[in-house]
């Protein structure tokens, strides 16, 4: 169970704000990041020279917009998430979680498929690479919040 608000050493919502504040930043620049990305794709906007191999082959094409639906609902919790922690609301931890989560899982995918592939463009596989892990700290930190007692509690 998330326990808004309180980290391993049992500090109030100040003390987890602050030690997530860097994946706060993360998750602004890159909630926002696939907003543009996703915006500059419908446009057509990446020049073929930064775009990834068979980038105009229609299947290519279907399995980059199928990320769309991963990435928007991360985008849309993530937004969300900051929002609430902003205000205070004990939902904020939980949603922040199912953002980074989304993130995490859509940098994964991507990374398998280049990998299944055998493509090793740095150009796709650093961002993709940025999605998997910077997720992961948060994570477990919003995962590990659950304080020993509450269990204990339960089990009697």
């Amino acid at each position: 169970m998330l326990t808004p608000g309180r980290g391993r050493t049992g500090a109030g919502a100040r003390g987890t704000g602050g030690s997530l504040a860097v994946t706060k930043r993360l998750m602004l620049f890159t909630d926002v990041g696939f907003l543009v990305y996703f915006s500059i794709t419908g446009l057509g906007l990446i020049p073929p020279a930064w775009a990834f191999a068979d980038y105009a082959n229609p299947l290519m094409v279907s399995w980059n917009w199928s990320f769309l639906w991963i990435d928007l609902p991360a985008s849309a919790t993530g937004l969300t998430s900051l929002y609430l922690l902003r205000r205070g609301a004990r939902n904020g931890p939980q949603l922040m979680l199912v953002s980074l989560v989304l993130t995490s899982a859509s940098g994964l995918m991507a990374v398998a498929f280049w990998t299944l592939r055998g493509d090793f463009s740095l150009a796709w596989w650093i961002p993709n690479l940025y999605l998997l892990l910077f997720p992961l700290p948060a994570i477990a930190r919003l995962t590990g919040t659950a304080r020993v007692g509450e269990h204990a509690e339960r089990g009697r």
